[in-house]
Formats: structure tokens, sequence, C-alpha cells
């Protein structure tokens, strides 16, 4: 019985037949399903089933649950995260072995809890570890990593969602393409509201806070409202340092260190 085949090599397992053929016809049968005698070859319907032939005779296989087979070469038998591969033209998978907070037992998945934007579950074998998006992230399902709320596009975890926070409308003379604005809770951070609309939340580093006025981190004694912000957090020391480095001493005879010497012209040779 015949197999389907494309241009590519991906297969369809072969049909069943009413009775077991001879081992002879039976070997021509799977030398005949092989697109190639030796490689691996992606499933035609299912993306994380493969084959693997050598000398003609093939062998049905699968990758672990929650990996899906890469058929970038047929030389090469590697699983991948769906992330990296187009399974849109075999769409099937094996039946899921979940596990707790693994709906597979490999992958990136999302927190059960809708609600909970900024963390996720990364499962080898059936065994979890949680990780936390950095501040103003969310998990995005589409692309396995953290990324702006705007960019994963996951109901209940926009920008507005996440932030509680909403971009001021502004006319056309107002308007600017990337505007400022403080966060109201937290003289440390800003946001910037993306053309205009999108809010995503920057901060400035420890010791800085946002100046509204000039749109930048600026140090604390130059914005009234947050001079007092990192009291009982820094001491005035503290602050003084982070504002006014030490240099670092230069190791002796260094001064020419950094720059390449040019080097000694030949001495002319006097002709005799």
């Amino acid at each position: 019985m015949g197999q389907k085949r494309n241009k590519g090599g991906t297969r369809t397992a072969p049909s069943g037949s009413s009775s077991r053929p001879s081992d002879a016809a039976e070997e021509a049968l799977l030398t005949d399903q092989c697109p190639q005698p030796d490689g691996y070859f992606a499933d035609e319907l299912q993306c994380d089933k493969y084959y693997e032939c050598i000398d003609g005779a093939i062998t049905e296989k699968l990758c672990p649950d929650g990996m899906v087979f890469n058929d970038f070469s047929p030389k090469h038998e590697k699983c991948d995260l769906p992330f990296n591969i187009d399974c849109s033209q075999r769409p099937e998978l094996q039946k899921p072995k979940p596990s707790m907070h693994c709906p597979r037992l490999n992958g990136y998945f999302s927190h059960e809890d809708p609600t909970v934007c900024d963390k996720f579950y990364y499962c080898v074998d059936g065994k979890y570890n949680m990780i936390v998006c950095p501040d103003g992230l969310v998990y995005n399902d589409k692309t396995g990593i953290c990324t702006w709320p705007d960019e994963a596009k996951k109901k209940g975890c926009s920008s507005q969602d996440v932030f509680q926070f909403d971009c001021p409308r502004l006319n056309g003379t107002q308007a600017q393409q990337h505007p400022r604005y403080p966060d109201p809770e937290d003289c440390q951070f800003f946001y910037v509201c993306i053309n205009g609309e999108t809010p995503r939340r920057n901060g400035c580093k420890l010791g800085q806070v946002f100046n509204e006025h000039s749109g930048s981190c600026d140090w604390p004694r130059n914005v009234p409202e947050c001079q007092d912000w990192y009291k009982g957090v820094l001491t005035e020391e503290q602050l003084y340092l982070l504002e006014h480095p030490t240099p670092r001493p230069r190791p002796a005879g260094s001064n020419n260190s950094n720059r390449r010497k040019k080097p000694n012209s030949p001495t002319p040779v006097e002709d005799d």
C-alpha cells in the first residue's frame, strides 16, 4: 500500500491492510516509504512525530511530550520547542502527559491564573521551575519569553491591565511621538507612551528619580516632590557617592597604555 509524500519529504504513516504482507513484501514496502534511503523526515500531519530511515528501513518516532520535530535537515535528528517551528501545516500532536503546573512534560507554559501575567513555568520531564519576568514585562505565549504587554496581546494582560495607567489624550499641537509621564506612585519610575497611546514602564537607576520637567532621570535634589524619595533607603553619603563617584586610580605607567605606539621606522642603510 502506498503512502502520501510531498515535495519536502514529509509523509504520513502507511495505511493498514487486511492481511500482513510477507517479509519480502514488507521490506519492499518500507524501502518505498522512505523519501531517501537515510535520514530523518517529518510526519505530514503530526508535528511531534517523525521517521528515521536507515538503508531504506523506516522507524516511526515521537519527540518528548511538549517538543516538536525540527525538519531543517534530513541529516539531523532534532526535537525543538514549538515556538521555533511552524506547525501550522501539521498541527496534530501526541496525547499530553500533564503534571503539576506542566500541561505537557516539556516546554514553557503560562501561569494557571490568567490574571498573573508576569510568571510562567519552565518544565523538563514534568518537573517545573517558576520564572518571574522583569518588572513591566509579561509572559508571551507565542514566543515563550517575556515581552511588553502590548506585544504579548494576552487577554487580561494589556498595558492598562498590568500598569493601571492610561496615557493622557493630547491634541495634535501638544502630541509628541513617545511622551513620558511620571509614575504617580513611584518617583524612580516613569511611563513612555508609545505613539502617545500605549504605556511602557521604565525606571531610573538607583539613586535617581524621574524629572517630569526635563523628561529624563535626575538626582532627587533637583526634583522637589521627590527629594526625600530615598530617605531611609540610602544615606546622604551614599547618594552623594552615587552622584559623584570616586574616579578609579590609574595603574602606574598607564598614561599612554591605551594608545597604539607608532612602530619605529627602519634605519636607512647607506650605500658604500
